[in-house]
């Protein structure tokens, strides 16, 4: 029976191809004298055409719905339990979906959307989740009168031209060096925050970081938040006692307890390799046959270690930091020659550090070098702050680096201030990337939504109702805002 089904199917495909008649699969099978063939994955589910187009406006409006309330000055925080059963208090956007666990497609799409706000600009992410809810919602009834998903898209595409070319028209220029221009920014930034009560701190210490971390390079602007101004959060003490380091901290004691707790302008010596005896990469035995070379093979590790340390010693430095492991031998030598010794450091604390204090990182002890030393810093010291041991190196000269010393109550809060200090600057080092302004509380959104439904006239029939739509979501702004402090939303949507 097999043999004949073949030939069938082997007729039925020569056939075919002379016709090309277009047969439907499950017909085409029914044919062919077997079963159906499935090209699909039964299990998966699939939708196509209207009512994937449907689901996906839904998916995208079921997440702008979650933080919509979280949107403004009156805004409301969130509490969600996070996977390790922590909790996580937030009115920020992004990290409020980024708890959220979604398995549709579309809103996968949108929380995706959040981060590249949060990492391209670090502010305004709920924002953006809103307005892209407002204007999926506003495709619906495009969808009802059977427009194209295309011509929907080239209108709202060629709104979007027309209002950045509009808000070129109404930022006005700032100047980057009038700081309470930039304190007034930073305040409408924090203002709309868990932390809107200390917002005249959170002021202060943004501008004091990003200042320290602003380079400019024969005209090229240089401003990394992320890896220069670290955040060490440290439990108890009061909010008020946060504040930014000229220089760097990090949570490391000192190896060994004779050494000096305390140097005013040391030399700053960073290494990223071992000071232990070095075993090499592939597996090796070694037979002995006397007992004397025992002796003699411990006395050339011991060497080895000593010999290192002679050439550390050799640059006069008084601390010396190193991203890998110092072995008890070694620690002897250094504190017989007064050498304060930090192990086990983050490459990125040592970054921070050869930034503050002008040090340059050495990968091998036989290559030190007097201009390797940084001697830029103002103070060493190891001290105790709540539980535990902190490295300082502060005070330094042009500290191109700096850590941000945060104090609160409990962890969440913590860990909010240091969500919103993020956002604070973030928001200052796009202002320094391009120092143009625009007014806030919605009156940006309110103006342009204005200027498109005017413009929207003089658009091709084809995409004028997209285009017109692109206006009317921007209103959605305003009347969030309006909605979440509890306002007479239609009355005052009208009189703006």
């Amino acid at each position: 029976r097999r043999a004949g089904a073949k030939q069938r199917s082997a007729l039925f495909l020569r056939q075919s191809a002379s016709k090309r008649p277009t047969v439907h699969l499950s017909a085409m099978a029914s044919r062919m004298g077997g079963a159906p063939v499935m090209v699909m994955n039964q299990s998966v589910q699939r939708e196509t055409g209207r009512k994937a187009q449907l689901s996906n406006i839904q998916a995208g409006r079921a997440v702008s719905e979650i933080v919509r309330t979280t949107l403004g000055p009156r805004s409301m925080l969130k509490m969600l339990l996070d996977p390790m059963g922590g909790i996580v208090m937030t009115n920020d956007g992004n990290s409020i979906l980024r708890e959220v666990d979604v398995s549709h497609p579309a809103a996968k799409s949108m929380i995706e959307l959040s981060r590249a706000q949060e990492e391209e600009v670090g502010d305004g992410t709920t924002s953006v989740i809103v307005l892209a809810g407002e204007y999926l919602k506003l495709s619906e009834p495009l969808f009802d009168r059977q427009m194209h998903p295309t011509v929907i898209c080239n209108g709202y595409l060629k709104a979007l031209d027309d209002a950045v070319k509009y808000l070129d028209t109404i930022a006005t220029p700032l100047d980057i060096n009038d700081t309470s221009v930039l304190e007034k920014l930073v305040q409408s930034c924090t203002g709309t925050k868990f932390v809107s009560r200390f917002s005249n701190m959170m002021v202060t210490l943004s501008l004091d970081a990003v200042k320290t971390v602003y380079t400019e390079d024969g005209g090229r602007k240089e401003l990394d938040i992320k890896r220069y101004a670290k955040v060490e959060k440290i439990p108890g003490g009061q909010i008020e006692d946060s504040r930014v380091l000229k220089g760097v901290m990090m949570n490391k004691d000192l190896v060994h307890a004779k050494m000096r707790r305390k140097i005013v302008r040391p030399r700053v010596l960073l290494l990223d390799c071992t000071l232990e005896y070095k075993k090499n990469e592939s597996a090796t035995n070694i037979e002995l046959t006397d007992d004397k070379a025992w002796e003699e093979l411990l006395r050339i590790e011991e060497e080895a270690i000593k010999d290192m340390c002679i050439d550390i010693i050799a640059a006069k430095p008084d601390v010396v930091v190193t991203e890998k492991g110092v072995s008890d031998l070694a620690q002897h030598y250094l504190v017989k020659a007064n050498i304060s010794v930090i192990r086990r450091v983050r490459k990125t604390d040592n970054n921070r550090i050869a930034r503050a204090t002008g040090a340059t990182i050495v990968h091998r002890v036989g290559e030190i070098q007097d201009k390797d030393i940084g001697t830029e810093c103002g103070l060493f010291e190891v001290s105790q702050v709540g539980d535990e041991w902190f490295t300082f190196f502060v005070d330094c000269d042009q500290p191109k680096a700096c850590s941000i010393v945060l104090r609160g109550a409990s962890k969440d809060v913590l860990n909010e201030v240091e969500r919103n200090l993020g956002d604070a600057m973030n928001a200052l080092r796009t202002i320094y990337l391009d120092p143009r302004l625009l007014p806030g509380g919605g009156a940006t959104e309110m103006a342009l939504a204005h200027h498109l439904i005017d413009n929207s006239k003089r658009q091709e029939p084809m995409i004028a109702n997209a285009y017109r739509a692109a206006g009317t979501a921007l209103e959605v702004i305003p009347r969030t805002l309006l909605e979440n402090c509890g306002a007479d939303i239609i009355r005052v949507l009208t009189q703006l």
